[in-house]
């Protein structure tokens, strides 16, 4: 294994990962792993190598494709849903009608756009590209500073806390400085204003906003109504009904009521964080994903064989001519 450069861990380097697209090759090492074991130390060896400001881009690539590729899936998706609970995003989504008429696409665009730069930073052009076409899609509406902050701070702070419950481990001190400072950038280029400059004083912000926000909402219950749908519609038939307890059992509980769901019955959310802890402890000693897991190759309902263009995701009307 190549030693990781000093100075700029992330700058473009001959022979690393050789196999991606010139549009998605991701600076530094590319690790493998033995069969016999379930990931590689080399890439927490890196990441502590690194610095959490200058480096987050590197860092967050490694805890996405080798580190937590799973867990990082499941957590930004119950961060979308928890900003469902906020009666000004969900109004807004609700108008849209896309969750109505074009559910999964909208699922699979929204995770197509973000794996993207959570895979290749802002530097690497498909990353570049995706916050671009983002950006180009939320400029067709206005969208208040406070949405904004509200929903990059779920991506802050729900990941945080699903490998604090669920990981196989949780982040460390300095990998949740880095996630901070990615995520921070991410605003930044996105335009945000205001962004908190830590995670306390975000945090303050998110309870001011959430005890204004988070209240009994018509369109809330309608997105997060269709987005529970989406999922159901994933499984066989006779295993949709679980698929509603079980997701409202990982949310907090603050959101059930912007929501207008009742609680699940409390053995479903007993059960449900009991086999996720199992499953917490033996990742451990045994891990069957991809190492490591790029975007390319993964299931999309909408894009079989991944065949999309990063401008073509989103609405029809946002649609752009490739770069």
């Amino acid at each position: 294994m190549d030693a990781v450069p000093a100075g700029c861990p992330f700058a473009t380097r001959a022979g690393s990962s050789r196999d991606a697209r010139p549009d998605t090759r991701v600076p530094g090492p590319t690790y493998r792993k033995p069969f016999w074991r379930p990931r590689s130390p080399e890439v927490r060896r890196e990441i502590a190598s690194l610095d959490a400001r200058r480096d987050c881009q590197r860092i967050v690539h490694l805890l996405t494709n080798y580190e937590f590729p799973f867990d990082i899936q499941r957590s930004t998706e119950i961060a979308l849903f928890h900003t469902y609970g906020s009666r000004s995003v969900s109004g807004l989504l609700d108008r849209t009608g896309e969750f109505r008429e074009r559910g999964q696409k909208r699922y699979d665009d929204t995770r197509l756009l973000i794996a993207q730069f959570m895979e290749c930073g802002w530097d690497v052009a498909a990353g570049r590209r995706s916050l671009e076409q983002m950006n180009h899609i939320h400029s067709f509406f206005r969208i208040p500073n406070e949405d904004y902050l509200f929903v990059l701070w779920t991506f802050i702070d729900f990941p945080i806390q699903w490998m604090d419950h669920f990981g196989w481990r949780a982040f460390t001190t300095h990998e949740r400085e880095a996630w901070f400072h990615y995520w921070s950038e991410i605003g930044r280029r996105m335009g945000l204003r205001d962004i908190p400059e830590d995670k306390p004083a975000f945090d303050a912000f998110i309870h001011a906003y959430e005890a204004k926000e988070l209240v009994p909402s018509e369109a809330s219950h309608r997105v997060a109504q269709a987005t529970i749908d989406i999922m159901a519609g994933w499984l066989p038939r006779p295993l949709r009904a679980v698929v509603k307890p079980i997701s409202l059992s990982l949310v907090p509980p603050r959101l059930l009521p912007a929501i207008q769901f009742a609680p699940p019955p409390a053995w479903v959310g007993s059960v449900t964080r009991a086999a996720l802890k199992v499953r917490k402890h033996v990742k451990r000693y045994v891990s069957l994903e991809r190492y490591p897991s790029p975007i390319e190759g993964s299931l999309n309902r909408t894009y079989p064989g991944n065949a999309y263009r990063i401008e073509g995701l989103g609405p029809e009307f946002a649609h752009r001519d490739g770069a």
